[in-house]
């Protein structure tokens, strides 16, 4: 991060902040809070892999990543922004210890691919002025229910093909293996069916294991809309398994 001081928060921990504007450091000590309460619920979830204060600190720098990076013209509320932001700083920071299980390692990355597709969603909702009706609204969860579970499976099988992760379990017995294998050649003969530049996204994050960012400055485009794509395609890859049971 290229900044040039430290300030304190107002938890007394110290936080590189640099010459930021007055509005980002407004956004940043408005939405403090958010991080102690994300850092709970991903404390839970990991199950003790990681010091509270440890996720206290990456949550601050994606919150402070968040309000840098925050543009209220795509009509996303700042609190929902960051929450993306703050979680998902805190996930990266326990992926990258090198004495995750394996098992714990790949849930971790479903939760973030999970996650992915609800950045996304958000972005393409609150982006929408329409107001949906009652019916609509409750399609609309059904199918991003659906997507977030795909992302997750699909990232199980990716993370496992590619064996990136410490492992402290035994090969999957043959059933698992073949599962894994059939959802993968359901998920390649989906990428075949939607948009090149979908199926590109898909490709790059999930078997190739690029981040989002990077993805999105190999592409040469924006870092929301590639999210918001990655939504979508995995939207349409959801599709695609639902008419294949």
């Amino acid at each position: 991060m290229d900044t040039v001081s430290l300030e304190s928060g107002r938890d007394g921990s110290s936080l590189s902040k640099g010459q930021d504007p007055a509005e980002v450091l407004e956004r940043f000590e408005a939405e403090l809070e958010l991080v102690s309460l994300v850092a709970r619920q991903v404390s839970r979830s990991v199950r003790g892999l990681a010091e509270r204060d440890d996720l206290m600190s990456a949550g601050r720098e994606g919150l402070l990543d968040a309000a840098r990076r925050y543009d209220a013209a795509r009509g996303v509320p700042f609190r929902a922004f960051a929450n993306f932001r703050v979680r998902g700083a805190m996930l990266d920071a326990v992926r990258r210890m090198a004495t995750i299980p394996r098992r714990t390692y790949e849930r971790l990355a479903a939760e973030e691919a999970a996650l992915l597709v609800s950045e996304g969603s958000a972005e393409h909702a609150f982006a929408d002025a329409g107001a949906p009706n009652v019916v609509e609204a409750e399609h609309a969860l059904d199918e991003h229910l659906a997507a977030m579970a795909t992302a997750a499976a699909v990232s199980l099988v990716a993370e496992a093909g590619r064996a990136v992760a410490p492992s402290e379990d035994a090969d999957a017995n043959p059933e698992e293996a073949l599962a894994r294998a059939e959802l993968m050649a359901l998920v390649e003969q989906a990428l075949s069916e939607i948009s090149p530049r979908e199926a590109e996204i898909v490709r790059l994050h999930y078997l190739e294991g690029h981040s989002i960012e990077s993805i999105a400055r190999t592409l040469n485009i924006d870092k929301s809309w590639t999210s918001r794509l990655h939504t979508r395609a995995m939207a349409r890859i959801t599709k695609r398994l639902r008419s294949t049971v």
